[in-house]
């Protein structure tokens, strides 16, 4: 089993930055990446950024520029370096693990709410 814990959401206004920390935890000796999902009231979530076991990354093109992953392997620990906020940047953002052997795991969601 894996826990995924995720912290740094909020409230920002337009233009500013905010880090999303995700630690993982338990049965992680088996993933393919981490990423970061998120869903707006409203809508279904959608991929933002994902980094593989190789270190490989892919991101939205909604947030390309702007948004950088990263990941502390020593930690277990992947990160959203979320720059340049936009209000349509508001949702609930959603820490994955990619495993071959079990489905997906997530983590509980955190907050960002990006207003003046």
């Amino acid at each position: 089993q894996v826990q995924l814990v995720e912290s740094g959401g909020g409230l920002v206004q337009p233009g500013g930055s905010l880090r999303l920390s995700c630690a993982a935890s338990g049965s992680i000796f088996s993933m393919n990446a981490m990423g970061w999902y998120r869903q707006a009231p409203g809508n279904g979530r959608e991929l933002v950024a994902r980094i593989s076991i190789s270190g490989g990354t892919n991101y939205a093109d909604s947030v390309k520029g702007r948004f950088t992953i990263s990941r502390d392997s020593a930690k277990n620990t992947v990160y959203l370096q979320m720059n340049s906020l936009k209000p349509e940047d508001t949702a609930v953002y959603y820490c994955n693990l990619e495993s071959p052997i079990r489905p997906p795991s997530w983590g509980q969601g955190t907050q960002v709410t990006v207003s003046a």
